[in-house]
C-alpha cells in the first residue's frame, strides 16, 4: 500500500502542476479549486506513504536515496501550500509542483517497481509525442507572428504598398502580437503535459538514468525558457524586434533538443 499512496500522490501532483498554469498565466482563478485541493490531497497521501516507508525500514529519518527524494518532494509541496495560504498566490507552483512531481515519481517508480503494460505505454508515448509536437508548432507560429509584427511595423512606418503574401496594411499590430502571445499560451500546457507523461513513461522503463539523458536535460531547459518567455512578454509587453530575438532563442533551444536526440539513450526505440 505504501507505493500505492505515493503513486496517488504523484498523480495528484501532476494534476496540480497542470492546473496552476491557467491561474498563473491565463488569469483563470477558478483553476485554484483544482490545483490547491489536488496538492493538499497529494501531500496527505505522500505523508502517509513516507511514514509507512520509514516505519517499515525501522528508522525515523530518511536514509535511502528514494526516501530522501520522497521527503524533498513532500517539503516542496508543503512549501507551495504555505505560500498559497500566506499570499494567496499559486505562481510559485509553476516551478515547485513539477519538481515535486518528478522527485515523488523517482521514489514511486524506483528500479524493480515498474509496472506498465506495453499496450498502454504505446498509447501514452503517442500522446507524449503529439503534445510536444504541438508545443513546438506553437513556438514556430509565435516566431513567425513576431517576424510579421516586425515587418508590418516597418511597412506602416514607410507606408509601403500591400503585398499578397503579407497581412494587409490595415491589420492592427495588436492583432499580430496577440496571435504570437496566444500561440505561446496554447503551447505551454501541451509542453508541460507532454513532459509529465514522458517523465512517467521513462521512469517506468529507464529509471533514474532518464534525468541524465542529454535530450531530457535540454527539454527541461526548453520548458524553463518557455515559461520565462511568457512571463517576460506578459510582464513587459515585449513585442517587435525584442520579441523576435526572444522567440528565436527558444527556437534555437528546440533545435538543440532535436540534435540531442542523436545522443539520447531514452529516445532510441528498436525498429520493427
Amino acid at each position: 500500500m505504501t507505493l500505492l499512496w505515493l503513486r496517488l500522490a504523484v498523480l495528484l501532483y501532476g494534476t496540480a502542476a497542470l492546473a496552476v498554469l491557467p491561474v498563473a498565466l491565463y488569469d483563470r482563478p477558478r483553476w485554484r479549486l483544482l490545483a490547491v485541493p489536488a496538492t493538499v490531497a497529494g501531500a496527505l497521501f505522500h505523508f502517509v506513504s513516507l511514514a509507512e516507508t520509514l516505519n517499515a525500514a525501522h528508522h525515523r529519518l530518511p536514509v535511502e536515496a528514494h526516501e530522501v527524494q520522497s521527503l524533498l518532494a513532500l517539503i516542496l509541496a508543503l512549501a507551495f501550500l504555505v505560500v498559497f495560504a500566506r499570499y494567496r498566490s499559486v505562481s510559485i507552483g509553476i516551478f515547485v509542483l513539477p519538481m515535486a512531481f518528478m522527485l515523488a515519481m523517482l521514489a514511486a517508480f524506483r528500479p524493480g517497481e515498474e509496472t506498465f503494460s506495453a499496450p498502454i505505454r504505446t498509447g501514452w508515448i503517442l500522446l507524449h509525442i503529439v503534445l510536444l509536437l504541438a508545443a513546438y508548432a506553437a513556438l514556430i507560429v509565435s516566431l513567425l507572428a513576431s517576424l510579421l509584427y516586425l515587418i508590418q511595423e516597418r511597412r506602416l512606418k514607410s507606408k509601403a504598398a500591400s503585398h499578397r503574401f503579407l497581412p494587409p496594411l490595415d491589420t492592427p499590430l495588436e492583432t499580430i502580437d496577440q496571435i504570437a502571445l496566444k500561440t505561446l499560451l496554447f503551447g505551454l500546457p501541451c509542453m508541460t503535459a507532454g513532459l509529465l507523461i514522458g517523465s512517467v513513461i521513462a521512469a517506468l522503463t529507464s529509471g533514474a538514468k532518464y534525468f541524465s539523458d542529454p535530450k531530457i536535460l535540454l527539454t527541461f531547459g526548453l520548458w524553463i525558457a518557455y515559461v520565462a518567455m511568457i512571463f517576460i512578454r506578459r510582464a513587459s509587453g515585449l513585442r517587435g524586434r525584442r520579441a523576435v530575438y526572444l522567440s528565436s532563442f527558444v527556437i534555437l533551444v528546440v533545435l538543440f533538443v532535436w540534435a540531442a536526440n542523436q545522443f539520447s539513450a531514452v529516445h532510441r526505440f528498436p525498429t520493427p
